[in-house]
């Protein structure tokens, strides 16, 4: 299953080369997952066109090369690390963040 935003914007007003940005994570189970993530995200000026395919736990955008650090800082803030990024106890806390940004994604 993959969920969509389609989100325009400029960022800063500087004409980007655009490309796609796919960033594997970890720790999408389910559609709350999804409704957080996409919320997140969409505070991000630059990316558009957010798919999440909760199966190959991928996300993937549109926007300029230069905004994949960011995008890769905000997942993980939210509970989401880019696959084999985190381990040992910080593994345990982006897990745990991920079931509270789930939450808040069930119910908003």
């Amino acid at each position: 299953m993959s969920i969509r935003l389609l989100q325009r914007g400029v960022h800063q007003g500087v004409f980007m080369s655009v490309n796609q940005i796919q960033i594997h994570v970890e720790n999408i189970k389910c559609g709350g997952c999804e409704k957080s993530i996409l919320k997140g995200l969409a505070s991000l000026e630059g990316l558009s066109d957010v798919v999440i395919d909760r199966d190959q736990q991928l996300v993937s955008a549109t926007g300029d090369p230069s905004l994949r650090e960011a995008l890769v800082a905000k997942l993980k803030s939210m509970g989401y690390p880019e696959q084999g990024s985190v381990s040992g106890l910080e593994a345990g806390l982006t897990n745990a963040k991920s079931f509270v940004s789930c939450a808040i994604g069930r119910i908003s």
